[in-house]
């Protein structure tokens, strides 16, 4: 063990006097407090973009496969799902990454009631369909069967906008070339605190669409496919064109297809998302600034509670470079003390806060109930050794006070 190590190790803190001891237990709140900011800002931003994440990625298809020539009206712009499931079907490697895959039609409707009326986006879906997210978040009711064309499922904003419950039926207005009405019943009411998708879509049978259309069996507006992991997004949707564009070629048929991923189809949320990361990362600084500052005020504390203490080390052949190591040392055992604190205080508010839901929020302007936490132990982990070693840097700097200082003048200063 060097003995810079063995003097810091065997050294106190603010043991020198009473006014040096709570200056020092000062810079300890200051630094514990901004571990715990740091902390608490990482775990609610983290468990903020999961929640919306999660939300879009289960609300919106991970892959969205369309026809390339976009028409004036849902009748033309149309694809036909043979040809594109036996396309994917040939690539066994695209198959195993697939979770679902469903052929989906939205329809523009009306629904009424005998006091009022709401317009919507009717969205009918095939057996192919992943119902668990929206299963997951049913407050009555139940998904519809897939052999049932009448049935659906609203939002809690619609149903209470209308005050229609399950078991109702009610009036759907399709307006074409002329107006096609249907009485559906309602089976299921969710609720995902998602506005953008709960304001503005009903979810249905495609067999519905297809009849009002005139419609086969095999024709929607797109297909979507769902991923079992999202690590390779992109790569996975450029994959998908490939795969469908060399069936065209292969069936040497004209159709042309669009493939769009999420990210793509909801870049608003996405950049919004960003935002939210840059404002941690100014958080993080101006904590890490503020932390600088009294890790620097506590080290000249330090050295000017032991001045006597840096002549006697240097009169006995200590160099500056050592003498300012054993400082840097022992402050930085005011930074690991304040870590230890800081630590347990911050993953106890946020633990606290994800169980229990403490702090609620709006949900119509934020999208959920309460504040998300999310908590990722490698950022953590990250974090913790970025303050180690930054404040180890900052040190540095501030230390080289302790050269200008002769043995021969301070081993008589009190």
């Amino acid at each position: 063990m060097r003995y810079e190590f063995f003097i810091a190790q065997r050294m106190k803190l603010g043991e020198a006097s009473k006014r040096g001891s709570l200056s020092l237990s000062i810079a300890l709140a200051g630094i514990v407090l901004a571990v715990v900011v740091m902390i608490v800002s990482i775990t609610v931003m983290t468990g903020f973009r999961d929640e919306i994440t999660t939300k879009i990625y289960s609300l919106d298809p991970h892959i969205k496969i369309s026809n390339a020539v976009l028409g004036i009206d849902d009748n033309y712009a149309t694809i036909n799902a043979q040809e594109a499931l036996t396309s994917i079907r040939g690539d066994s490697a695209l198959c195993n990454r697939l979770a679902s895959i469903a052929l989906i039609a939205d329809k523009p409707a009306i629904l009424k009631t005998d006091t009022d009326f709401k317009g919507i986006q009717f969205r009918g879906v095939d057996a192919g369909f992943d119902w668990s997210y929206l299963q997951a978040h049913l407050v009555a009711g139940r998904v519809p069967a897939d052999t049932a064309q009448n049935e659906i499922v609203m939002s809690k904003i619609v149903a209470d906008q209308l005050r229609l419950h399950v078991g109702d039926k009610v009036l759907t207005y399709f307006i074409d070339e002329k107006v096609k009405v249907r009485n559906v019943l309602i089976v299921g009411v969710y609720n995902t605190n998602f506005d953008t998708f709960d304001g503005t879509l009903l979810m249905g049978n495609i067999a519905l669409i297809q009849r009002i259309n005139g419609w086969g069996c095999d024709t929607g507006n797109f297909i979507g496919v769902n991923l079992r992991d999202l690590d390779h997004l992109h790569d996975d949707a450029y994959r998908t064109y490939s795969t469908l564009a060399r069936g065209t070629c292969d069936r040497h048929t004209n159709t042309l297809f669009y493939v769009t991923h999420t990210r793509e189809n909801n870049m608003a949320f996405f950049a919004w998302l960003d935002m939210l990361d840059m404002n941690v990362v100014i958080i993080l600084v101006l904590m890490m600034v503020v932390s600088a500052f009294t890790l620097i005020s506590a080290l000249l504390m330090i050295v000017l509670e032991r001045i006597r203490m840096i002549g006697l080390l240097k009169a006995l052949g200590a160099t500056n470079r050592s003498v300012r190591r054993v400082f840097i040392l022992l402050t930085q055992k005011l930074v690991l003390k304040a870590l230890v604190l800081g630590n347990l205080l911050g993953l106890g508010l946020a633990l606290a806060q994800k169980w229990l839901h403490i702090v609620r929020l709006d949900p119509d302007a934020y999208y959920m109930p309460y504040v998300p936490v999310s908590i990722d132990w490698l950022a953590l982990l990250m974090l913790n050794v970025g303050i180690v070693v930054i404040s180890y840097l900052t040190l540095i700097g501030p230390s080289l006070i302790i050269s200008t200082i002769k043995p021969t003048s301070t081993m008589r200063f009190e």
